[in-house]
C-alpha cells in the first residue's frame, strides 16, 4: 500500500521526537545526537530526512539563520491522531472503538491512569449533552 504524504517514516519519527524533546535544532545537532559517532553520509541522510518532514509540513526551517533551525510543525498529539485514525479506517472501517477497546483489554492501566480516563470519559459527555447530543 502506498503511503500518504503525510505518513512518517521511523527515520523520520527519530527526528521528531529528538525535536518534541528539545525543540529547535540544526541539521549538525541532530546528526551529533542520532549519529554520535556520525560521518558525512550521516549528515546527508539527516538533511535529506529534514527536507522530506519540511515537505510534509511536519517542521519548519528558519532560512533567516546560519545554519538554519528547524522546528517541529506538529506535535506528539497531532501525529498520534492521524496514526490512530489510518489504522482506525485500514482495520475497523473508520471506527476508532474496535482499537480503543483493544488496546484497554490488553493494556494493564494503573488506577492513576483509569481515573484519567473515567474523568476524560465524563468530560465528554457533559460536552455532549451541553450540545444536546446523546453520549
Amino acid at each position: 500500500m502506498a503511503r500518504t504524504k503525510q505518513d512518517v517514516t521511523d527515520a523520520e519519527l527519530t527526528i521528531l521526537q529528538y525535536m518534541w524533546d528539545r525543540g529547535e535544532a540544526t541539521t549538525r545537532q541532530l546528526t551529533d545526537t542520532i549519529h554520535p559517532e556520525g560521518t558525512a553520509s550521516h549528515y546527508a541522510t539527516v538533511q535529506k530526512l529534514l527536507e522530506r518532514l519540511e515537505e510534509k509540513d511536519c517542521v519548519t526551517r528558519d532560512r533567516s539563520r546560519w545554519p538554519h533551525v528547524f522546528t517541529p510543525a506538529i506535535d506528539r498529539e497531532e501525529l498520534i491522531g492521524r496514526r490512530l485514525r489510518t489504522m482506525a479506517e485500514k482495520l475497523c472501517g473508520g471506527s476508532l472503538t474496535p482499537l480503543l477497546t483493544h488496546l484497554l483489554r490488553v493494556e494493564r492501566l494503573s488506577p492513576r491512569e483509569r481515573e484519567q480516563l473515567r474523568a476524560f470519559m465524563d468530560e465528554l459527555d457533559a460536552k455532549s449533552k451541553t450540545k444536546g447530543r446523546d453520549p
